[in-house]
């Protein structure tokens, strides 16, 4: 979505335009570079957010790197320029195919709690702390993943150093970017939580404001901790110096003393960085008509709440049904896999969680006799029981939904030999925790706020409260689609819980409605996750299906967006099409390495 102000060598973007400078450092009004929501061509593609990070993906395939290694790119490179959505203060969730192999491997990068946490670790007097409060504070930080994600992609898989990924964002952090409307409008709503760190401020409020459209912001600091990995390696983070300066500011927030903050300490420290490890295990799989689909396994609710919602839908012939019963069946699907998800699914190291079981036929068959053609199903709906499947039966009560922020950022890759990456980072809120290490250039995640204060609801187990070194629950769903074994798409979404709607709306568009992969990613949406309305964007509820719907029992509310997929596919001559969204967050960015009509 933004400029740099300065680079070279020239990147090559979607269509066949070619990278024009910004302009010269610090110079105001300087203009974006092209951006399109959709490029056609080979080589390689990339998909994400901004425009900059695209770019920086683009160079690394251009140059005889992979799909891993420009993901790694891209990533570093959203660090800079989505700083609020995510960065090495955060962590997330790898997807990736192998061609050579045929296989899907998966990293989860999630932050976790420190050792010391425990199930009170919101509460104070014996009452769980405001939302609000919590958020803002150290408390709410877990040890960041991120890094040691990249760290491990690329020493796995990918055929490029750490330095080599990293270069390209340590530019663009040194020579600066131009702000866009979307940048100051989150810079604009994060105001009153920015100006109280003084390290934060200083960055992203410069002259005691959000910065305006067509500024160049540089963060020279990010730079160089990009440099110091660059040189140490993750190390640097896990356990030196780095890591040192981002326990410090948990546990001592640097908060404005001015300014009458309580930000209140978080209990990570050196010890808990130096603990830290990411989980390489098994994606989750659903078969799906003619398809595979994978994606990420618990800690994230992602592929298994996509996977059981397509597994409802199987027996149906979606691409048959008029738009209003599409839509019906959609609704209900999300519902029911969302009442099972907020029951059962959490930290697999902490409890047995159903995974193989939420995904099966024989559960999908059993739930999926709830959804009538004639009338909408009542939320909050009663979960069932994956491990002994009946017959619309229930286990117990419903349980609620919880918060969850609406922020993320996700990229989609896939290079010139076929290998494929979907990656969706995080660092929870809009802006984090707001709470910048002084003097490193990032902020730090938020992401503990993910756990339940307390349980959902009283009486019933609840999977996702905090513990010592404890993955909070994710909506996280970096999905891969394979069709005869060959990689046929990939996408996700950012979004809080609506990632998971909007990631099966895109596939369900994809898949079975006849849509091109632009096309399904562009759709109005609407998330439905187990509540009495469903949430929807001013474009859908201006469908004329949406009376029939109603007449049905849906019930919605109006929401500004939903999500902000990306994607890429390769069609049958085996070029790639990368695919962003047109509008949404200001509109997303395609590129391919070598545009074709």
């Amino acid at each position: 979505m933004r400029a740099l102000a300065r680079i070279a060598p020239p990147l090559l973007l979607a269509t066949a335009l070619v990278w024009s400078c910004a302009g010269p450092a610090g110079a105001a009004g300087a203009a974006p570079p092209p951006k399109a929501p959709e490029a056609v061509g080979r080589g390689g593609a990339v998909a994400s957010v901004d425009a900059d990070a695209t770019a920086a993906g683009i160079e690394v395939l251009r140059k005889g790197g992979n799909a891993v290694d420009a993901a790694v790119a891209t990533a570093a490179a959203l660090g800079v320029t989505e700083p609020y959505s995510s960065g090495i203060g955060g962590g997330g969730y790898f997807v990736y195919y192998d061609h050579a192999s045929g296989r899907v491997h998966t990293i989860d990068g999630r932050e976790v709690a420190g050792r010391t946490a425990d199930s009170g670790l919101f509460l104070e007097d014996g009452k769980p702390l405001a939302f609000a409060d919590a958020v803002t504070s150290g408390l709410s930080v877990g040890v960041p993943g991120t890094a040691a994600t990249w760290d491990t992609a690329l020493r796995q898989w990918g055929t490029r150093t750490l330095a080599d990924a990293l270069e390209p964002a340590e530019r663009i952090a040194d020579n600066g970017f131009v702000v866009d409307q979307t940048f100051r409008g989150q810079t604009a709503d994060n105001y009153d939580r920015f100006k109280d760190f003084p390290d934060t401020a200083k960055l992203y409020l410069p002259g005691g404001k959000p910065p305006e459209v067509g500024t160049v912001l540089r963060n020279p600091d990010l730079a160089a901790t990009y440099r110091l990995l660059a040189e140490d390696g993750v190390k640097a983070f896990y356990q030196g110096d780095l890591g040192k300066d981002v326990a410090n500011t948990v546990q001592h927030p640097p908060v404005d003393p001015a300014s009458g903050r309580k930000a209140r300490p978080g209990k990570i420290d050196t010890a808990d960085l130096a603990a830290y490890q990411v989980r390489r295990q098994a994606p989750t799989h659903v078969p799906y008509r003619d398809y595979d689909v994978y994606s990420i396994a618990p800690s994230s609710s992602g592929g298994t709440t996509v996977g059981e919602a397509l597994g409802i839908l199987e027996d149906g012939d979606l691409g048959a049904y008029s738009d209003t019963q599409y839509y019906h069946h959609f609704l209900d699907a999300s519902r029911i896999a969302f009442a099972d998800r907020n029951r059962w699914v959490g930290d697999p190291a902490f409890g047995d969680v159903p995974t193989r079981e939420l995904l099966s036929a024989r559960y999908a068959a059993s739930r999926a006799c709830l959804i009538s053609p004639d009338r909408a199903l009542t939320s909050p709906l009663a979960p069932g029981d994956p491990r002994h499947p009946a017959d619309c039966a229930e286990a117990g009560p419903a349980v609620a939904e919880p918060y969850e922020g609406p922020n993320t950022t996700h990229l989609s890759v896939a290079d010139r030999w076929g290998n494929v990456v979907s990656y969706t980072l995080t660092i929870e809120q809009t802006g984090g925790s707001g709470i910048t290490v002084p003097g490193r250039g990032f902020l730090l995640n938020n992401e503990l706020t993910d756990f339940d204060f307390t349980p959902l609801t009283p009486g019933v187990p609840d999977p996702n409260l905090p513990g010592p070194g404890k993955r909070p629950r994710s909506s996280i769903s970096p999905t891969i689609v394979l069709r005869d074994g060959e990689p046929l798409l990939a996408t996700g979404s950012p979004g809080g819980a609506t990632i998971i709607t909007t990631t099966l709306q895109v596939l369900l568009g994809r898949l079975d409605r006849g849509l091109s992969l632009e096309q399904a990613i562009a759709a109005p949406r609407a998330s439905q996750r187990n509540t009495v309305a469903t949430q929807a964007e001013p474009g859908f509820l201006a469908l004329p299906e949406r009376a029939a719907l109603e007449a049905l029992g849906h019930s919605f509310t109006s929401v500004a967006e939903i999500g902000a997929a990306t994607g890429v596919e390769r069609l049958p001559d085996g070029r790639w099409v990368a695919a962003a969204e047109p509008v949404r967050r200001g509109g997303g960015s395609a590129a391919v390495v070598r545009p074709t009509g």
